[in-house]
């Protein structure tokens, strides 16, 4: 798959990099499925399996054009590169709308999920009992994980490696959100958003000569904490690549049926109309090291229809649609 690129095929990879890391960032949301969606998801599966025993050995005798080579490096480097830029842009816009219009974001995600299920769907073929009861196993497997009550806070270093591997699964997973499962294991606030942004204020702190917060012991314990998240997630990244590459090599149909199913059962997380229920003891409100509220689980209501927030969330469910479908028929017509 290694292929010369123009600046704007480029400039278009660095962008769809800062989509899926946006969305890696969103509860509910899976960097896996906007890969799918905007077609570059099997390649992505290509280059991660490409980091291998062959990849270590050209590192470790300085090849270093050879392995750039033999990863799809300049592929990587554009979306991973996007994807992390991300965390410290695309995904700060994100956090303030989801405090402030927390329920039109979750109605547009849901209605772009709503679209992804169609686009992934759509060329699926001809289905049968046996895909068929894959795609039950996938939707049967999203919804039990959207109902799960989320653990606490944990910041053992080897349980924050573990993390990192299943954490960066959403990437790999389409309808698996990573984020979502990060808050079940009690550690997404510690890990997205507590350690981000300690490493962005040391960043920019030693880019202004201020040198005193690397001697922070609290800011050494979150770089510590999200180093190590890092090294789990690069770990997950490259395994669980090479086991969805074998699986669809070998099992593409049954695969792609549970992974149907897994997106439309995360259409359970991601459900706009929901209150979070936070840890009470004693009737007051538990809060972690952070200072944060302690999730425990989210109740899902039905809303009144005649309010007129209520037909704004659907618009924004209708906008959400519209956007993976505009993305189907520019793709169409750019394949013409």
């Amino acid at each position: 798959m290694q292929k010369l690129r123009t600046l704007k095929e480029k400039l278009s990879l660095f962008l769809k990099g800062l989509a899926m890391g946006a969305a890696n960032k969103v509860p509910g949301v899976s960097g896996g499925t906007i890969s799918y969606v905007l077609d570059f998801y099997e390649e992505l599966i290509y280059s991660f399996r490409k980091v291998n025993l062959q990849a270590f050995r050209l590192l470790f005798l300085g090849r270093f054009r050879s392995f750039y080579k033999h990863t799809n490096g300049e592929f990587l480097l554009l979306v991973m590169g996007g994807s992390i830029f991300s965390y410290f842009s695309v995904s700060l816009i994100l956090d303030y709308f989801l405090k402030h219009y927390e329920l039109y974001v979750w109605s547009w995600f849901f209605g772009m999920i709503i679209g992804s299920i169609y686009y992934i769907g759509k060329d699926f073929g001809e289905w049968n009992r046996v895909s068929f009861a894959f795609l039950m196993i996938g939707i049967t497997l999203g919804l039990a994980i959207s109902f799960l009550t989320p653990a606490t806070e944990n910041d053992n270093l080897w349980f924050v490696f573990l993390c990192g591997i299943i954490g960066v699964s959403g990437m790999t997973l389409p309808g698996l959100s990573g984020s979502f499962i990060l808050i079940l294991l009690g550690n997404y606030v510690l890990l997205l958003v507590d350690s981000v942004n300690v490493l962005f204020n040391v960043i920019t702190s030693l880019l202004t000569g201020n040198f005193e917060v690397v001697s922070d012991p609290n800011n050494i314990r979150y770089l510590k904490i999200i180093g190590i998240f890092t090294a789990g997630s690069a770990f997950g990244l490259v395994s669980i690549s090479h086991i969805l590459g074998y699986m669809l090599n070998r099992w593409s149909k049954l695969v792609n049926a549970v992974i149907i199913g897994f997106i439309a059962g995360s259409l359970g997380i991601v459900w706009p109309w929901k209150r979070t229920i936070y840890v009470t003891v004693n009737d007051k409100i538990q809060i972690d090291k952070a200072g944060n509220k302690i999730v425990e689980n989210y109740e899902r209501y039905v809303p009144d229809f005649l309010q007129y927030e209520t037909k704004l969330a659907i618009f924004f469910i209708f906008l959400g649609i519209a956007i993976v479908l505009t993305i189907d028929y520019y793709d169409k017509k750019r394949k013409e």
